[in-house]
């Protein structure tokens, strides 16, 4: 059987793409022939469409043409006018419910974590050391490494000792209303469930973030917190960390996976690298392995605004009431303020990357965005870095940007991350680990020991989003278990903590 040359979503499209180069000439389907050359992934017209006409994937107006286009013609980014934003107020909601019954069944039911006294379990078994301020990082880094080289062999219950440094905490303005967002951060990653409850925070003496911002009074003791002002030099203060570290170890070492449900398991879905596949292949198979953690009891976080809001209506309609239809009108307005503010609008956001593997703006991009959520219906919706007060699917209102969306779903507290590119990333996390799944056959093929699943099979046709799907639940499940581990991890890439700050820097 000849290998498929087109996807199409919907019945009224009236563009595909192309599912792998084609030469100008080449017979795509009966009674259409293209123009150009069309590069993979790229959009071609189905039909005549006139200057100011709409251009339609998804069943939804990506953009209205700019001149005319013939059909067999390429559809690339510099073709389409964007629409306007839809409106988010007085959005319909509970329109479109999924029954928790009929979402897929999960074909297991329990995996092996590390109970916490509260909150989701930990797939890790980690020792978090957390900076107050940037100032401290250097030191903390270099203490790291010693803790890694000398003490961790001495423990071999734990996994591994991670620094938490990042760009906040002096030259800041400490008081302003949105600094509510980077201080929530901190304060969550402290006791994030892959640290097992134990505290360890390194301060420097002066900075603006002061301990009891991201403590309470009872925790604030020489047990969890080290200043390194109060010490007498390298020798002196390298030992204080060496020594509150060993504390910690010895107590997270006698941590013990255990066989849990799926209701302690904490997860978060995020895409970066997109392409035109990524909507049809990775985010559609990641959706139905959500769907099939949803139904089993687990929780499921996806986020990234910009890469929703021109879908914002179709999320309302999986909100169960009037108040979560609100809080989700409430983010997307504040993230509306938010861009104009600084002067851009939700296109700001695609990358030449986007673009280059046929996503032609922002509306495009958020249609196969939203895939990766699966049918559930969306639970709570959260304000970037709040931790889930429910279990189910959780919308968090995080900046779309990979390396800001993914340390705030950390401050939520998932335990792991499913990633989808089209384009490839090295992307990774070091407080969870982070599953790479990928839209074509062409990048696994070319990063065939950095991606772990590939989900191009989709869209050429010889496999299901059911099947893929049920293979990243297993991976899902397999490395949140420690059974398995992800190329991020066994290579060591992971990514700064990049908190999101959008309150003054002084």
């Amino acid at each position: 059987m000849s290998q498929r040359l087109y996807v199409k979503i919907r019945e009224e499209d009236n563009v595909v793409i192309a599912v792998r180069d084609l030469a100008a000439g080449t017979q795509v389907m009966e009674g259409l022939k293209v123009n150009q050359d069309i590069p993979q992934a790229h959009k071609i017209a189905l039909c005549d469409i006139p200057a100011g006409g709409e251009i339609i994937r998804y069943g939804v107006v990506l953009g209205y043409a700019i001149g005319d286009i013939k059909k067999g013609d390429w559809i690339n980014e510099h073709m389409l006018e964007l629409p306007e934003s839809p409106s988010v107020d007085d959005m319909a909601f509970g329109t479109n419910l999924v029954k928790t019954e009929d979402l897929p069944m999960p074909t297991r039911t329990v995996w092996m974590g590390y109970k916490n006294a509260e909150g989701p379990a930990g797939t890790r078994n980690l020792l978090g050391i957390v900076t107050t301020v940037q100032c401290a990082a250097g030191v903390l880094k270099v203490a790291v490494e010693r803790i890694k080289r000398e003490l961790l062999p001495k423990y071999p219950n734990v996994d591994g000792v991670v620094a938490v440094t990042h760009p906040y905490g002096c030259g800041v303005a400490i008081n302003a209303p949105l600094a509510v967002i980077p201080i929530r951060a901190i304060t969550n990653v402290i006791r994030h469930p892959n640290f097992g409850g134990q505290i360890m925070v390194v301060g420097l003496g002066c900075e603006k973030l002061t301990y009891d911002r991201v403590l309470p009074k009872e925790d604030i003791t020489p047990e969890n917190v080290l200043t390194l002002q109060d010490y007498a030099g390298h020798d002196a203060m390298m030992n204080a960390i060496m020594e509150m570290a060993e504390k910690k170890l010895e107590k997270l070492n006698r941590r013990k996976r255990e066989e849990l449900p799926l209701s302690d398991l904490l997860i978060g879905m995020q895409c970066g690298g997109s392409d035109a596949f990524s909507g049809v292949s990775a985010n559609p198979s990641a959706g139905y392995a959500a769907d099939m953690l949803v139904r089993g009891g687990a929780t499921v976080m996806f986020s990234e605004v910009t890469e929703v809001r021109d879908g914002v209506h179709m999320l309302a309609a999986r909100c169960g009431d009037a108040h979560t239809r609100d809080r989700l009108a409430e983010e997307m307005k504040w993230y509306d303020r938010y861009l104009a503010d600084g002067g851009v609008d939700r296109d700001a956001n695609p990358t030449p990357g986007n673009k280059q593997g046929g996503l032609a703006n922002i509306v495009e991009k958020a249609m196969g965005s939203i895939a990766k959520s699966g049918t559930s219906q969306i639970m709570e919706v959260l304000s970037p870095a709040e931790k889930p007060t429910r279990h189910g699917l959780i919308y968090g209102a995080t900046p779309a940007s990979d390396i800001v969306c993914g340390p705030s779903q950390v401050a939520s507290g998932i335990g792991l991350q499913v990633f989808m590119t089209g384009r490839g990333t090295p992307y990774g996390l070091d407080i969870c680990p982070v599953i790479k799944v990928c839209s074509r056959n062409e990048m696994k093929e070319h990063w065939f020991d950095l991606i772990d699943i590939s989900a191009g099979d989709v869209a050429i046709g010889e496999r299901t989003i059911a099947q893929v799907g049920q293979e990243i639940f297993d991976m899902i499940l397999d490395v949140a278990s420690g059974i398995r581990e992800p190329y991020s991890d066994k290579y060591g890439f992971h990514n700064d903590m990049c908190i999101f700050n959008p309150a003054p820097i002084t």
